[in-house]
């Protein structure tokens, strides 16, 4: 009786630590994030006037608001579905190809996501240069038509994919070894067996491959997803500010204006209720669509 008390004694002085910092610094900002969303208040004053709903429905007549949900819902999906995919293909090429120097391309492929992203924004800054740039040199080699240079950072319709790029080549490494991980313990019988029936390597890749990782897969995707949120953000600080023309505009970007630029503290905390509502939304979406049984080997 004394042993079970003592073990329970001990796991919640384990435990209370941890709890205290959660509470602190977890759930008490969040709390405040929806209680400030309810009042008008520049951020600076001691002056909060409560407005009920008000800040929400001003919300939903913001057009600059729309624009910038559209934005970050076309980067959740394009980078997301670029990201998920070359990493898997790169992973199951390094795992099951055989290539010398695999720990080489590990490490070349991991070096972009431990740079921090103001660096690798400097590193697109100079590629995306209209003048002097990678990308524009290389392009006027095949083009030899002499005009305008292409203004990556500068074109309204461009900039939101260069922006993708940046985020995608960010990324890939870090999810392409969490996958190699993963494919390193499927069992090497199940590919011969397969090989003896006539199976092909993209057969086995679909048939065998992502059905036995599929859990990583399925956890992967959803860190993923909702971390490219605040990824976003990162990028668009550090790349465009919102530019041009608030095409870049994203929730967290448009957030952080509003509350700290423009003096809407209260509104830009509605903002953020309504990233909390969408990013806990999407997670639950996300789990119910690629549920399906578990599979073991």
């Amino acid at each position: 009786m004394k042993k079970g008390r003592a073990r329970k004694i001990f796991i919640g002085l384990c435990i209370t630590p941890a709890l205290i910092l959660y509470i602190l610094f977890m759930l008490l900002p969040t709390f405040q994030v929806f209680k400030m969303s309810l009042y008008k208040w520049g951020g600076y004053s001691n002056k909060k006037e409560f407005v009920g709903l008000n800040n929400f429905k001003i919300l939903m007549e913001d057009m600059n608001f729309f624009r910038s949900f559209q934005n970050t819902i076309l980067l959740i999906v394009l980078v997301t579905i670029v990201t998920m995919s070359l990493s898997l293909i790169f992973a199951a090429i390094l795992s099951r190809e055989r290539i010398k120097g695999e720990n080489f391309f590990r490490i070349i492929f991991y070096i972009p996501n431990i740079l921090s992203v103001v660096v690798i924004s400097a590193v697109f800054s100079a590629i995306y240069d209209p003048a002097n740039g990678l990308l524009n040199s290389i392009l006027s080699i095949f083009i030899k038509e002499t005009g305008t240079p292409i203004l990556w950072l500068g074109n309204q319709n461009l900039v939101i994919y260069s922006l993708a790029i940046a985020m995608i080549w960010q990324a890939i490494g870090y999810y392409m070894v969490i996958y190699m991980a993963s494919m390193s313990h499927v069992p090497e019988s199940l590919y011969e067996s397969a090989s003896l029936e006539g199976a092909g390597k993209i057969r086995q890749f679909f048939s065998i491959t992502l059905p036995l990782i599929w859990t990583n897969i399925r956890t992967t995707l959803t860190f993923f997803v909702i971390s490219s949120i605040n990824l976003s953000f990162l990028f668009v600080k550090a790349l465009t500010n919102g530019g041009p023309d608030g095409a870049t505009e994203v929730f967290l970007s448009y957030m952080y204006k509003q509350a700290y630029t423009n003096s809407s503290y209260g509104y830009g905390m509605a903002i953020g209720v309504i990233v909390f509502l969408f990013s806990f939304g999407l997670s639950g979406i996300i789990h119910f669509v690629t549920k399906r049984e578990h599979l073991e080997f």
